[in-house]
């Protein structure tokens, strides 16, 4: 079984959430802000991204262009390019920084995960003891750093993005023959937020049924419904970015969820795996019990008399279901009444006799 830290994670285990503030966060404060709320929604982890601008950017002058929002009454946004590097740098943190963040995580109780991109990322990540490690989609194809991370023996979540299914085949495979047999597979639609046509829900029953792991889905879009699809088509894992304000003018915010809405997600996430329930039909004594008040017993229309045939009676079909049901009727038409009986009178099984037996 796939495991993020204590919690085991797949098919017949709670879908595991994680609240995203790798993006959103502004520094260690904000960092420590968001895991508190995420802590007090619910969430089961929180995910950060663990990345020195200098050893990920080699062209600072690399720009990057996203929508930010303005006013959230009138939906008013606006595209901003700045460079990628600049991004980079306002998320990014000391390892003294981080070791906070991961020990106020710690007394939070809640799961530490880390995405991370090369060598020294990846040392940090095992000395804060990190519950899970995600491969950020563009580092699929990055197989000197995939080695090192199937390695550690700790979980991986591969993110794909536009990866192909042959891309991801390999990858997988990679890990694996690297004895780490804990992956799991998220499908992320590209953009910020992801166009509709970009999602690929019916991905998820595939990547499962294909490579024979858990499967993950990274949403970027506004709200959650889409989350609420991909844990009905059998998503083990919901990823969903979480911000302070959606106006805060950076990458991500704009489609992230804000401190009022992370516990109603929970609770959403949670109310929709109650009501998927199981495959199996299983009635409960209380719909068992109910049920009965809403079926039908068979009621005599007219008075009958002891010997006579039940198909030579006149009846009808009426609620409740306390007495002789409309299927035991059609079995029992040869059998015949033990006893006078008046009209409108609820039939039971014990007014009849099969034909020939006893003295009728």
């Amino acid at each position: 079984m796939y495991r993020i830290g204590n919690r085991n994670v797949g098919d017949g285990a709670p879908c595991y959430i994680t609240f995203e503030a790798g993006p959103t966060h502004q520094g260690l404060e904000s960092a420590k802000r968001l895991a508190t709320l995420a802590a007090e929604a619910g969430a089961d982890g929180i995910k950060f991204q663990i990345f020195d601008p200098d050893r990920l950017i080699a062209d600072k002058d690399l720009s990057y262009s996203y929508e930010v929002l303005l006013d959230k009454l009138t939906g008013k946004t606006e595209m901003v390019t700045e460079p990628l590097r600049d991004i980079f740098i306002r998320r990014a943190m000391t390892d003294a920084e981080w070791a906070e963040l991961r020990a106020h995580c710690g007394k939070l109780g809640i799961g530490f995960i880390a995405t991370i991109g090369d060598e020294v990322g990846l040392a940090l990540a095992r000395q804060l003891n990190c519950h899970s490690l995600k491969i950020a989609s563009a580092d699929i194809n990055h197989t000197p750093f995939l080695r090192l991370a199937a390695r550690t023996g700790i979980s991986l979540q591969l993110d794909t993005g536009s990866a192909s299914f042959g891309e991801i085949e390999a990858a997988v495979d990679l890990i694996r023959s690297e004895g780490n047999d804990q992956v799991m597979i998220h499908n992320c639609p590209t953009g910020y937020p992801a166009r509709l046509e970009s999602i690929n829900l019916r991905m998820l029953p595939s990547l499962k049924q294909l490579f024979a792991c858990p499967v993950a889905f990274s949403d970027h879009t506004p709200g959650w419904e889409m989350d609420v699809a991909a844990v009905a088509l059998g998503a083990n894992l919901v990823e969903k970015t979480i911000t302070e304000d959606r106006t805060i003018r950076s990458v991500e915010h704009i489609m992230s969820l804000e401190p009022d809405e992370m516990r109603r997600f929970v609770e959403t996430i949670r109310s929709v795996e109650t009501a998927l329930g199981q495959t199996r039909r299983i009635l409960s004594d209380t719909e068992k019990r109910n049920r009965i008040r809403v079926r039908r017993s068979v009621y005599l229309v007219e008075p009958v008399k002891a010997g006579q045939r039940l198909a030579d009676a006149r009846v009808q079909f009426l609620r409740p279901g306390f007495g002789l049901a409309p299927d035991q009727y059609e079995a029992m038409l040869e059998y015949r009444f033990r006893v006078d009986l008046p009209a409108g009178m609820r039939l039971e099984a014990g007014h009849l006799v099969e034909s020939g037996e006893g003295n009728v």
